[in-house]
């Protein structure tokens, strides 16, 4: 695929500051309730405020009510707020979306979920949706993993992306990292018999944890050469393309002679 404009994820979430377990505020200023909660743990991101532009705010109030969600307790019925019933596939930190709307494209037949907390990255992607008229896409404002263990059903995924998920280099932040063998056993128990989990990286250690992590959970099998696969073997009949498009992150990454990691697993019949 073609370069697109995008962020990385940990560009566009990560600020300097040292942890904290106290819920977030929302927007408005108030603690999440108990139905609806951006920042409900200690997570993986770090949260970003930022205004929207009038024209974002113009799109999102049209656009939100039907292609938009908070993060909250109750089950997700995805083919009811899609109208249809098609695969699904879910893709945790999806940044500014250029990278989601152009697979979105590519993949009409999949339902695709993204989830991302940067409200103006949101909002970039939702402009994209209302413009391009992109069917097939929805959004959840929030923490990915209090969807998974909350909204999303088990063995109810065909795939989950994780690209460029922030990789907190330092020591004493490597517990913020999101793919921890429990967040990744959480994943597979929520994926189909055959779906596929995806993940790339520019971190070169954090690859070699991600690696080891996927490597040690039994619901799953590599699919391609950095998870003990062959990519050929299983590229034309995996339910999901392999194929991603280069953001302007990654390039950036390329420039600089960082190594793109690409870890693709299987969801095994267990």
């Amino acid at each position: 695929m073609d370069a697109v404009n995008d962020a990385a994820n940990h560009t566009a979430e990560s600020v300097p500051g040292p942890p904290s377990t106290a819920p977030a505020q929302t927007d408005n200023g108030t603690r999440p309730n108990s139905g609806s909660r951006l920042y409900p743990r200690v997570t993986s991101f770090r949260s970003r405020r930022g205004a929207l532009t009038a024209t974002q705010q113009q799109s999102w109030d049209r656009m939100w009510p039907t292609i938009g969600r908070e993060v909250a307790d109750e089950p997700l019925d995805a083919a009811a707020w899609f109208g249809r019933e098609a695969p699904l596939v879910i893709e945790i930190g999806c940044g500014t979306g250029t990278a989601t709307a152009t697979m979105a494209q590519a993949e009409p037949h999949l339902n695709l979920i993204g989830i991302e907390v940067y409200q103006p990255g949101l909002a970039q992607l939702v402009q994209r949706i209302e413009r391009e008229s992109i069917p097939n896409i929805r959004l959840l404002r929030g923490d990915a993993v209090d969807v998974l263990e909350n909204m999303i059903a088990e063995k109810s995924l065909t795939g989950v992306r994780v690209f460029f998920p922030d990789p907190w280099p330092k020591a004493r932040h490597h517990k913020r990292r999101l793919l921890q063998p429990a967040t990744v056993a959480l994943i597979a128990s929520r994926l189909r018999t055959g779906g596929v989990l995806h993940v790339a990286t520019d971190h070169a250690e954090y690859a070699e944890q991600i690696a080891a992590v996927g490597g040690a959970e039994p619901q799953l099998i590599g699919l391609n050469e950095a998870t003990g696969g062959i990519s050929a073997e299983h590229r034309d009949t995996a339910p999901i393309g392999f194929e991603r498009p280069v953001t302007k992150f990654e390039g950036k990454a390329h420039r600089a002679g960082s190594a793109i990691t690409e870890l693709i697993w299987g969801k095994i019949g267990v």
